[in-house]
């Protein structure tokens, strides 16, 4: 649906809601209050697309740009996989295909003459950089709070972001001074959302979202279980930094990443405690106890008894060699029979 036939539709809604208040008392019809809350967001997107139109307007030319003076935005939308080269590798080849369609949007910074902020097109900034070409844009003067509202509209539009980097994008706008409504019209949501965004991603370290990642697949309800399940753990970020820096956890898709995380911080105590619980046993000769054998994660102990010989012990050593040798044979035969038998 293009911008007219949009702005048309929301007139007619908004003008519809006008005609029953302008009805004469007795004749107005009540709306519901479901009816009145849909009035309020189609309200609050037209005027967002008023400003828009107006920014237009007042748009200059579109530019090319040597990428290296364009900076980054002060506020962090998405995390930084998102920029690798597979992830604009598409871009690049289109672009090198044929050419940068769409332009993006910059900014001039005060006092740095020559010098742009990116506003949106990161993407396609990257994949310029990567071509070796220049950047096309539209340089607008903006506030910071219209450079801010429309990098968050421009990603909601295209739904690119996930859940939690919106989380960290509405954090990131807060810690930056950024009002409420602001923040509210960046990410086109309430005040009550945006409160409970910001609590996620302060309950859980920066570092253990990025390593976990931007899970586009994890939506609100299981990044609010993970965030109690955080508060609710006595070691949490123990739990998390080991699971995740596990080779075979690291290579995992984001999603599963999370699954990890959720599963380890999730788990009962006797569950998480039982791989690490140290097993004992004890070896027995004619009723008597010889040796005791400690399981545990820095290896296997052998304790001999005061009582027994150490004559014994020498005699134990000397074969320990031939009886390590009997073991690779017998386990070599096993494995060499398996592999017949599945053969």
């Amino acid at each position: 649906m293009s911008r007219k036939d949009s702005k048309g539709m929301f007139a007619n809604v908004l003008g519809q809601l006008g005609n029953e208040v302008s009805l004469p008392i007795g004749q107005q019809k009540s709306s519901s209050p479901h009816l009145l809350k849909v009035a309020a967001g189609v309200r609050q997107i037209q005027e967002r697309s008023d400003l828009a139109d107006r920014l237009l307007k007042d748009a200059e030319h579109i530019v090319e740009l040597d990428p290296s003076i364009i900076e980054p935005s002060s506020i962090v939308d998405r995390y930084d996989p998102a920029y690798d080269e597979i992830a604009i590798a598409e871009i690049a080849k289109s672009m090198q295909e044929r050419g940068q369609i769409v332009p993006g949007l910059v900014r001039s910074i005060p006092g740095k003459d020559g010098i742009f902020q990116i506003v949106y097109g990161r993407r396609r900034l990257a994949a310029a950089k990567q071509l070796g070409i220049k950047f096309k844009a539209a340089v607008r003067e903006l506030t910071d709070e219209q450079a801010v509202i429309i990098q968050g509209e421009e990603n909601t539009a295209r739904e690119d972001l996930s859940f939690i980097e919106k989380c960290s994008f509405a954090l990131a706008q807060e810690v930056a001074g950024f009002k409420r409504d602001v923040i509210c019209s960046s990410l086109s949501t309430n005040k009550s959302h945006v409160s409970e965004m910001v609590k996620i991603a302060l309950a859980i370290p920066r570092d253990i979202l990025l390593k976990i990642g931007a899970a586009p697949e994890i939506g609100r309800p299981r990044w609010i279980e993970l965030a109690e399940a955080w508060e609710s753990n006595r070691e949490p970020k123990a739990l998390a930094d080991g699971i995740l820096s596990q080779r075979a956890v690291v290579e995992l898709p984001s999603r599963e990443r999370f699954v990890a995380v959720m599963k380890v911080l999730s788990a009962k105590p006797n569950e998480t405690n039982a791989i690490d619980k140290p097993r004992a046993a004890e070896l027995r000769s004619k009723g008597m106890t010889i040796a005791k054998v400690s399981y545990a994660k820095s290896g296997v102990k052998l304790n001999f008894m005061k009582t027994v010989p150490a004559e014994f012990v020498d005699f134990l050593l000397d074969r320990i060699e031939g009886l390590h040798d009997d073991y690779l044979s017998q386990t070599s035969g096993k494995e060499k029979k398996a592999r017949k038998q599945e053969n």
